[in-house]
């Protein structure tokens, strides 16, 4: 996956983890305030997990045109 769509699964399962636990509070359900928490947390490992992607991209993108230039 690239890095793009690693931050909009995160994005997307963060937003349903947030609204998993707001609907487990207003029902009284732990158990769905507890599967929210933790696809909100996993939401926020795609995410960077995508940013990190990005960055070695940015990084093997500049370390080539260094050389292309030295060249």
């Amino acid at each position: 996956m690239g890095s793009t769509t690693d931050k909009i699964k995160g994005t997307a399962n963060e937003a349903i983890g947030k609204a998993k636990q707001v609907i487990g509070e207003a029902t009284g359900s732990e158990k769905l305030q507890g599967e929210g928490a933790i696809q909100e947390l996993k939401g926020k490992g795609q995410n960077a997990l995508g940013d990190a992607k990005q960055a070695t991209k940015d990084a093997a993108d500049k370390a080539a045109a260094t050389i292309n230039k030295n060249l």
